[in-house]
């Protein structure tokens, strides 16, 4: 599938140092190696409504992670997947009367769009759901012939052939092995936990003939109706056991340096795909996963269902700048969950036009050691905040003084490419 484009990136002087990133697996702030050689996997969209705050928020955070690397001087892949056949977008394309697979197409477009005008940099790998089924099925077949995976019975008027995947055999399996997945190892939770939020996401713990509540599904055999794809041994009339993204330990690249995602993905998704991957690999699915806040609208936390969603696509309709939309997102810790206010959106946009006024009376000798501070900053666990805050700093400087000296064209330059190949923020 065909990505969107990326705008240049500025090359600076000198590099950033050896990044720290909170690994969620570990629960703490790690080193990352500096190989020269990176790699990411985000998960995507599922493409039936447009890209609201909190899709923006976890595509912007990982950008940093992507600049910060490149400018550390290091070669990095990155891969994003696009759940391109899902219950949402088949449920909406049948209220609306749309054929699903126009939504999807629409849907993407759109979020490329959106990605495009943030100054998001494109995955090198970007992948559908519908194109990984041939890549899908080989590895659900392995891990039945492997005994990790079982089919079950049809109840209830259900046809039979679902194919599961086997949590405590995947675990007893990998048990000896050094960084070997069990079930909790991503998401640190209880089985009691795991429970409750495996049935708000999208799992299915009360289904008959499973072994375990918790046995994620792999594959689901065709309905009337619904859209399939031949299966191989797994039924030529099944379809893709959307639902759980089970393209995920298929894309190319894996292992991977950094899994990322929002925090609402830890479990039953990341957790499960881990399992899968390292079923099928024998390694890790990644060496460390990370995860982004959660974004709420003055408080209340956003969502579809509530129909209180900020739209990136209706305030670019609106004439809002995207350079503002995505400063006033980096205001806030990637980590951290925090909610979209017309004053907090202002703020940025007043900000954009304080740095802007900066650059056009940038004061020579000042620019080096902004870029350092802001390379401090982003090093430690992409501390976006504290880059704002050296360049709000600097700016106020630069405005103190401006008109006591002709302004240096060098050091407004270092400080507009400084801004934007580290924040992504053009000026």
């Amino acid at each position: 599938m065909k990505s969107w484009i990326s705008r240049p990136v500025p090359q600076l002087p000198g590099s950033m140092p050896a990044l720290r990133l909170f690994d969620t697996t570990k629960g703490r702030v790690v080193t990352l190696g500096a190989t020269g050689e990176q790699s990411m996997y985000v998960c995507g969209i599922t493409p039936y409504d447009a890209t609201h705050m909190g899709h923006a928020a976890s595509y912007v955070a990982f950008d940093m992670l992507n600049r910060a690397w490149r400018d550390g001087r290091q070669q990095v892949s990155y891969v994003q997947n696009v759940t391109d056949v899902d219950d949402p977008l088949l449920e909406r394309a049948t209220a609306t009367g749309v054929d699903w697979r126009d939504l999807a197409a629409s849907q993407i477009d759109l979020f490329q769009t959106d990605m495009e005008a943030l100054n998001v940099l494109a995955p090198d790998h970007y992948v559908g759901a519908v194109e990984a089924v041939p890549m899908i099925v080989p590895a659900i077949e392995q891990l039945v012939e492997r005994g990790l995976a079982y089919r079950v019975a049809g109840s209830d008027g259900e046809p039979d052939g679902d194919v599961y995947y086997d949590v405590e055999a995947a675990g007893k399996h990998s048990a000896e092995a050094t960084d070997a997945w069990t079930l909790g190892a991503i998401s640190g939770l209880s089985d009691a936990e795991m429970l409750e939020l495996f049935a708000e996401r999208g799992g299915d713990p009360g289904r008959a003939g499973k072994r375990q509540a918790l046995d994620p599904l792999l594959w689901r055999v065709a309905r009337a109706g619904e859209p399939s794809w031949p299966g191989g041994e797994l039924g030529r009339a099944a379809r893709l056991a959307h639902r759980m993204h089970r393209h995920c330990p298929a894309v190319p690249a894996a292992p991977f340096t950094v899994q990322g995602g929002g925090s609402d993905l830890i479990f039953p998704h990341h957790e499960m795909g881990a399992g899968h991957a390292y079923s099928l690999s024998g390694v890790p699915l990644a060496q460390h996963f990370a995860h982004a806040g959660m974004v709420g609208l003055d408080g209340e936390k956003m969502s579809k269902s509530k129909g209180n969603l900020v739209l990136v696509s209706k305030l670019r309709a609106a004439g809002e700048e995207p350079a503002a939309i995505r400063l006033a997102i980096l205001a806030h810790h990637y980590r951290s969950d925090w909610s979209w206010t017309e004053a907090g959106f202002a703020e940025a946009k007043e900000r954009l036009r304080t740095w802007r006024a900066a650059i056009a009376v940038a004061p020579g000798g000042s620019a080096a050691g902004l870029v350092s501070r802001m390379r401090a900053e982003l090093s430690n666990d992409l501390n976006a905040p504290g880059a704002i805050a050296a360049v709000d700093e600097w700016a106020r400087t630069a405005l103190a003084d401006g008109g006591t000296a002709a302004p240096d064209e060098s050091a407004a330059a270092l400080v507009s490419d400084a801004v934007n190949a580290l924040l992504g923020v053009e000026l």
